[in-house]
């Protein structure tokens, strides 16, 4: 059996404290104790059970759960490894009648109805499917109860009973996935926390999350949400902080919305090395700042206590020195100046020279050692879904080729405002590449192999183009059944050098990447193509990093993400005062 401590179910250990609080929580909490006062579940100390059991049990019941789920494993590899034996008789069942047998079980149709039930949201009628399946004796297993604790955790009602009674059946549920010994996951304890985050109970929240490492889950950020937004909501500073240091312990990064929600309730309590330090964080995983974020911190610059802080006099040589350590574009020496600050909404100019102060913003460097794990990570992904033989020949025969002064998606480049394949566009894009290289060498054109038999490409004049580019090594041809990204991307980033595409790779393969390397090797590399009348137009990269900088001066300059369309200069945030020295 699952314990609650203080205001949760779960506890990974017990001890006389858990149970007083336990005791105290019950006493307290009258709203959650009414969900339950209906319900054959009664509280012994720390437990939630039909029945009374010693505290010792709780090793056992816990060592239940976990033998529970490795029978569970050891079962579905037994099922697995049976499936292509022969039966009695010599019929062999094949896994797709065994999988067709499944999902007629009733456990199949309920979780197929549930699921449609969880995609439109209706916890209704989900509601009812759950408890007929109770009565018919279905036995329900970890997605079945997953998808229901969603549903009731995300049902926000018409009003506020039936908000309660979503809560109180939401409830009621995780209670009976305990009793039925049914092993949780992260799904499980963040939809709980979800739960009590609708009850506006950040505390339960967050006492779910922190015991899902004594069942060996690991959190993720979205089991943080419920508890952060909570306590920033209810102006609980110090637990919010609670919060963000635990996530960091859990080597889970904060992304923009939950570095957002502190910024503001750092900035209502005057915090001002709380800002400076989540100033510095959003710096590193944020590129272009959402409008919502920067009203949070135009408000901070805006504030009298803002203006109140800050080093009057500070080391020259150690603000340089961190400068150059960082790279560029921050010094890391806390708030410099003193005064009421400049803030106002302006443009960069095409070197980078901000319209208001006249300061230029730096060029970061990026590290090579990074540039050159993040290919050796790029190639491992690209094994795992592309045929491993396919992508070590394009390695090889990029190292023969190679290296290349630009890299040119070739389907991108060809189709940007067109119908068909226009191999016209992408040949002028080649030549204005060819034309612009140092060594004068053709940039890489990478194109499916179908694009290169049929259609378009049977034209006299495209075939003379393909050959020229073949015969000058600066054509390839990916393989059937590839995705010719990986191709186009490695080969970028391997050779160090500009990439040509409109593609903003922002979908399902370039989120594996999941490193906040890639957004600035693309800043760097990325080179973009508008096509007007008066032709085709080449966006080179910015000669200046888009990303928030701190200036050797004391001034901030955080770029938004309004504008930047190849026709509306990117708006930023200016945040300027005069240096007192």
């Amino acid at each position: 059996m699952l314990l609650c401590r203080s205001s949760t179910f779960f506890a990974p250990s017990f001890n006389a404290k858990t149970s007083q609080n336990l005791c105290s929580y019950f006493t307290k909490k009258t709203h959650f104790l009414s969900f339950f006062k209906n319900s054959p579940i009664c509280c012994n100390h720390s437990h939630l059970f039909a029945k009374h059991i010693k505290d010792s049990n709780f090793i056992g019941a816990h060592n239940l759960f976990m033998k529970k789920k490795a029978t569970f494993c050891n079962s579905a590899i037994s099922a697995t490894s049976q499936s292509d034996e022969k039966a009695v008789g010599g019929n062999v069942v094949s896994k797709r009648l065994k999988k067709k047998a499944r999902r007629d079980a009733p456990e199949g149709v309920l979780r197929f109805k549930l699921d449609m039930c969880s995609k439109v949201g209706d916890v209704v009628e989900g509601l009812r499917l759950y408890d007929e399946a109770r009565r018919n004796g279905v036995e329900l297993n970890q997605h079945h109860y997953n998808v229901m604790l969603y549903l009731c955790s995300q049902n926000r009602g018409e009003n506020g009973s039936d908000l309660k009674l979503a809560c109180k059946r939401g409830f009621e549920i995780f209670q009976q996935m305990i009793i039925d010994k049914v092993p949780p996951n992260e799904a499980t304890f963040t939809n709980a926390a979800r739960l009590a985050s609708v009850m506006e109970d950040p505390e339960m929240a967050f006492d779910l999350v922190k015991q899902m490492k004594g069942f060996g889950i690991m959190p993720k950020l979205r089991s943080y949400g419920p508890p952060l937004f909570g306590f920033c909501k209810k102006g609980m500073v110090d637990k919010a902080y609670e919060v963000d240091a635990h996530m960091i312990e859990s080597g889970v990064v904060a992304e923009e919305t939950e570095l957002s929600s502190l910024l503001k309730i750092s900035a209502d309590v005057n915090n001002a090395d709380k800002m400076y330090e989540l100033m510095h964080r959003l710096r590193t995983s944020v590129r272009q700042v959402m409008e919502s974020t920067v009203e949070v911190i135009e408000d901070w610059f805006k504030s009298e206590h803002a203006a109140k802080i800050g080093k009057g006099d500070w080391d020259v040589n150690k603000v340089k020195e961190g400068v150059v350590r960082g790279g560029g574009g921050w010094h890391g020496q806390g708030w410099l100046g003193h005064g009421q600050w400049r803030v106002v909404r302006t443009q960069m100019d095409k070197k980078g020279v901000c319209g208001s102060c006249g300061e230029r913003l730096a060029c970061i460097d990026i590290d090579p050692r990074e540039t050159e794990n993040f290919a050796i990570s790029l190639s491992k992904l690209a094994f795992g879904r592309e045929v491993k033989a396919d992508f070590i020949r394009f390695q090889e025969w990029l190292q023969q080729h190679g290296p290349f002064d630009a890299v040119v998606d070739g389907a991108n480049v060809s189709l940007i405002n067109q119908q068909t394949f226009n191999f016209s566009q992408l040949n002028n894009v080649v030549n204005r590449l060819h034309d612009m290289s140092p060594s004068k060498k053709f940039p890489l054109v990478i194109l499916h192999k179908s694009r290169l038999n049929g259609g378009p490409a049977q034209s006299p004049y495209n075939k003379k183009l393909l050959e020229r580019w073949k015969n000058s090594g600066a054509l390839y041809a990916t393989p059937a059944g590839s995705n010719d990204d990986w191709y186009w991307l490695y080969a970028a980033v391997s050779c160090k050098c500009l990439l040509v595409t409109n593609d903003e790779m922002r979908d399902h393969l370039f989120q594996l990447l999941g490193t906040s390397f890639f957004p600035r090797w693309k800043e760097k590399h990325q080179v973009r193509l508008s096509v007007s009348r008066s032709g085709i137009a080449l966006h080179m990269p910015p000669p200046y990093s888009i990303v928030i900088q701190e200036s050797e001066n004391g001034g901030w300059h955080v770029p938004t993400t309004t504008g930047d369309d190849l026709e509306t200069p990117r708006q930023w945030l200016c945040a300027t005062r005069p240096v007192k020295r």
